[in-house]
């Protein structure tokens, strides 16, 4: 258990160009695990290991690695920042146990930080704040702590105030603990200096340690009874305050510095071992039984029975199925069978390796608390649960979010069609946010996806990895269909072959969800109308029916589906025949629920000089674009806005051609709404 008390699982998560990678890349070098610090703009960065990655400068892909200090193993997933690959950070999320959420010092709560942070409040997971490129002018540490407490709902602990010499350039922090000052001397944090506080910033100090020492006192009984009686609270107090309030959530410690610059990653890094949880903190984890019925819990130690989730799966050109597994309870053995309880099979694991980045090293086993890449299994995917079969346990698996754009795809030859349907099936296992399907009129291939950048990698990825050039069709955007009104509808599947027949008879209600809910499906029919065993093979054959909307043909969300009556045979009664009847039931009742054609909103973030304000407002308005808020950050204007996915392709090489150059955008999924009226007739005669 003391071992498990020293492992760190940990994610960083930001904005895109926040730092994640540079960050990552410093704790790499301080901790001895690399001998050269690696960047990100020149294409030497060890965790952006793809060439896409390099070439593009952004992380697209969540890459794993493993480091040491001061005693303590720490496991890091350096996550992307881009809204495309948001997926990523989802699943990364969901397995670790603590993050550092990294702020620009210059551009403060962008919006895929506040993406992220919403993420990882769901999971809720403790964090860390970092402040990044203090280096930069007109970065502003004390702004960005504020809109941190404005923008995200968020308490963020001070922990270092930013030093600055007399031309303003940033030269070291306030270690408010300690009540010291680091001043950096050299090229590299080693090289500080550590000084008192000079007195032009005691009074800083002061404030924020005051600050400090209440916020402890506040999530500690014994530490707010010494403070009420103003007795000294020890640094180790405070520290082990800071720590039980950071694994609560009451608060977020807030470290500040410039990754790039070599500035304030060792406070991060102690920051990490004393204030983050270890597994043990973080304490059992919950799943059901297999028929979902029954609570099960399990202690994070590897005595227990074995638990697990696999949250990504990775094919190795060298290497195969790389499935990366966090262990929650138990232990995983080379050439051990595990039972899948997702999909009820056994497999077999052939190899346990420990990941830096595309690197790995090999292990004989995986231990409670772990982080470790699996080879062998063949039938696992993303969001699996792997346990003992004596003790089954599922997991609850991973959400993602829906894909709001595709393309058609076509080989440069017929030959060659089979081989891009393989090389994309690789990638969908990779990557569940994106979805395959074949256009029966047309004979053609549809790839969908997050965004028009999510759709160029996994173009770039066939032409790369697999050698495959393809055609594209222009980006469409993925309609989706729903019901306005509550309805019922009845299948019957009846046949009479022989000896034996076919009887299957379902009478459905559907109802409709508010939006972002997608589906619920529910049994109210008494067991002598419908046996129990036959429930899961009709809502198998609802959502077969919601793959193809009556209206424009598009997939259906958002309803409830409710099993009210029907009937069995007690000889002819099958699975199959209540799938076919359901799905029968379902359009029937679809058709009668006045359905409606939903399309996706964006929420775009636009960045400009504020001469460009009024041009950029009248286009916004020319694209049906609706402005949430307009912020002034010094001499840009930041433009808050929602616009529907049909106006906005291309939008960012429109953006700087209004703008000279000179805007930016970032855009991510919102909501699905209505079509407007005037809208639907084009798009379904398409």
């Amino acid at each position: 258990m003391n071992e498990i008390r020293k492992n760190r699982n940990i994610g960083i998560i930001a904005h895109i160009d926040a730092g994640k990678t540079t960050t990552t890349e410093r704790f790499l070098y301080y901790t001895g695990k690399t001998y050269k610090i690696g960047e990100v703009d020149e294409g030497t960065a060890v965790m952006d290991w793809m060439d896409q990655e390099k070439e593009r400068g952004i992380t697209i892909t969540a890459a794993a690695t493993t480091c040491f200090w001061k005693g303590h193993k720490i496991n890091i997933i350096d996550t992307p920042g881009h809204v495309d690959f948001t997926a990523e950070v989802e699943r990364s999320l969901r397995v670790l146990d603590g993050a550092i959420g990294i702020f620009c010092g210059v551009g403060g709560v962008q919006s895929q930080s506040e993406t992220v942070w919403r993420q990882s409040e769901k999971y809720k997971v403790p964090r860390l704040i970092f402040v990044n490129k203090l280096d930069r002018v007109g970065a502003d540490f004390f702004k960005v702590i504020k809109e941190i407490k404005v923008k995200l709902s968020s308490i963020p602990l001070v922990m270092n105030i930013p030093v600055y010499d007399k031309d303003e350039n940033f030269i070291g922090l306030i270690d408010v603990l300690e009540e010291k000052e680091v001043i950096y001397k050299g090229n590299y944090e080693t090289e500080a200096e550590v000084r008192e506080v000079r007195e032009e910033n005691l009074e800083k100090l002061e404030h924020y340690r005051k600050i400090l020492i209440e916020m402890v006192a506040e999530v500690d009984d014994y530490l707010m009874e010494k403070y009420i009686e103003g007795k000294e609270i020890t640094k180790s107090e405070i520290k082990r305050g800071i720590r039980k309030g950071t694994i609560e959530n009451k608060f977020f410690p807030a470290f500040c510095g410039s990754a790039l610059k070599n500035k304030g990653i060792l406070f991060l890094l102690d920051g990490i071992v004393n204030y983050l949880p270890s597994p043990v903190d973080r304490g059992r984890v919950y799943g059901f039984s297999i028929d979902g019925k029954e609570k099960i819990d399990r202690i994070p130690d590897e005595n227990q029975p074995l638990s697990a989730i696999v949250f990504k799966v990775y094919n190795d050109i060298h290497i195969g199925r790389v499935l990366y597994t966090r262990i929650y309870s138990g232990k995983i053995r080379k050439g051990q069978k595990v039972f899948n309880s997702s999909r009820n099979i056994k497999e077999k694991i052939l190899r346990i390796l420990e990941v830096h980045a595309n690197k790995y090293q090999e292990k004989n086993e995986g231990k409670a608390g772990e982080i470790v890449a699996l080879i062998g299994m063949k039938k696992t995917y993303t969001g699996d649960t792997i346990c003992e079969q004596s003790h089954p346990i599922i997991f609850e698996p991973l959400e993602f979010p829906e894909p709001v754009i595709y393309v058609a795809v076509e080989p440069k030859t017929k030959a060659q069609q089979e081989d891009v349907y393989t090389a994309l099936s690789k990638i969908t296992e990779e990557d569940p946010t994106i979805r395959l399907k074949f256009d029966t009129e047309t004979g053609q291939l549809i790839v969908m996806g997050m965004g028009e950048l999510h759709i160029d990698v996994i173009i770039e990825r066939l032409r790369r990895e697999s050698k495959l050039e393809v055609k594209t069709g222009k980006p469409q955007v993925a309609y989706r269909e729903t019901i306005t009104v509550s309805s019922t509808g009845e299948g019957k599947f009846i046949k009479q072959t022989g000896t034996k027949g076919i009887y299957g008879h379902v009478i459905l209600q559907l109802e409709p969800l508010e939006r972002g809910k997608r589906f619920n499906f529910e049994s109210k029919v008494s067991s002598d109308k419908i046996p129990p065993e036959f429930i899961p093979a009709i809502e198998e054959g609802v959502k077969e029916g919601m793959e193809v909307g009556s209206l424009g043909g598009f997939p259906v969300i958002d309803i409830k589906a409710i099993v009210i009556d029907g009937s069995f045979h007690p000889t002819d009664s099958d699975g199959v025949a209540y799938k076919i009847a359901s799905t029968i039931a379902f359009k029937n009742a679809y058709q009668k629920g006045l359905p409606i054609l939903l399309e996706p909103i964006m929420k775009v973030e636009i960045t400009v000089p504020e001469e460009f304000l009024g041009e950029i407002i009248n286009d916004l308005n020319f694209r049906k674009g609706k402005i949430d808020n307009i912020e002034t950050h010094k001499d840009l204007k930041v433009i808050i806005s929602r616009i529907p996915l049909r106006k906005i392709f291309g939008y960012t090489t429109i953006l700087r051609s209004l703008t000279q150059g000179r805007g930016s955008c970032i855009i991510e999924p919102l909501c699905y709404e209505r079509v407007p009226e005037e809208e639907l007739n084009k798009i379904i005669i398409k």
